[in-house]
């Protein structure tokens, strides 16, 4: 792989995996560290990032783990802050910790309702605001922040929460993009669409009466291509957003899904 992030520091939040395999933030966490990036590992699982830093560490990158929940503003100001003893600045912010609990309007409770927009957007909110000042004194940066076609879709396993939390990331992403376009700060979305990773195995299973194989069945029939997409392939979206190669290229909702909202 190219070193296209070579010299770059990265904060990669929801960098472990919930349960076995590699999620979207795992896999971009090891990206960035091919492309030559120094990668901060965030997990509210301190084990889950350590697994992925070994792998890291097998390939010759370079990072560290962090347990933090991003939840918290004072979380969020203990992970930049440890960025900075770490490697001195921080050149990419990698928003991609959420959370998915099934439910329509009379299902979700006042509580999950606002545990998944506290996780979900607040913390993009807050790790931006606190990354924001020192990318201005460096004079760049960029924002990467994991939306869902669940944010212009209605998807088959209903969850309100999480499509408005992934709605408002769109307009955060928009809005912060616009604020700093100026000042060398670049801010984009991913809209994943249906991928088969431990976080949608772990979260949506149950919809589907714990049987994982009907559920993976299922979410392939829906995809024009015939089968989910994998963590690798919003991974490879987010280096080419981190990277120089994506300039001119801020303030967007870029989905990758197969064609599936082509379609539905």
């Amino acid at each position: 792989m190219a070193r296209i992030l070579e010299g770059k520091i990265a904060i990669v939040t929801g960098a472990g995996s919930v349960g076995v395999g590699i999620g979207n933030g795992k896999a971009t966490a090891i990206v960035f560290a091919r492309a030559g990036a120094k990668v901060m590992l965030v997990d509210q699982n301190l084990g889950a990032a350590e697994e992925t830093r070994e792998i890291i560490e097998k390939e010759g990158g370079v990072s560290f783990a962090f347990k933090a929940d991003v939840s918290r503003a004072d979380e969020c100001r203990k992970i930049v802050d440890a960025c900075l003893r770490a490697y001195g600045r921080v050149d990419i912010l990698h928003n991609n910790v959420g959370i998915e609990l099934a439910g329509g309007l009379e299902e979700t409770t006042e509580k999950d309702w606002d545990r998944t927009l506290a996780v979900n957007l607040t913390s993009m909110f807050l790790l931006s605001k606190y990354s924001l000042p020192h990318m201005l004194a460096q004079g760049g940066g960029v924002i990467i922040n994991i939306s869902s076609i669940n944010a212009i879709r209605t998807l088959p396993a209903l969850s309100l929460a999480y499509g408005v939390s992934k709605a408002g990331v769109i307009s955060l992403t928009r809005e912060i993009a616009v604020q700093y376009a100026a000042k060398g700060i670049r801010v984009n979305a991913i809209l994943p669409g249906m991928m088969n990773t431990p976080f949608v195995r772990v979260s949506l299973t149950e919809a589907y009466g714990g049987d994982i194989e009907k559920m993976t069945k299922f979410r392939d029939s829906l995809c024009p291509t015939g089968k989910q997409g994998e963590p690798w392939d919003v991974a490879n979206l987010a280096l080419f957003l981190a990277s120089d190669q994506s300039k001119y290229i801020t303030g967007q909702a870029i989905i990758v899904d197969g064609a599936q909202t082509c379609k539905i």
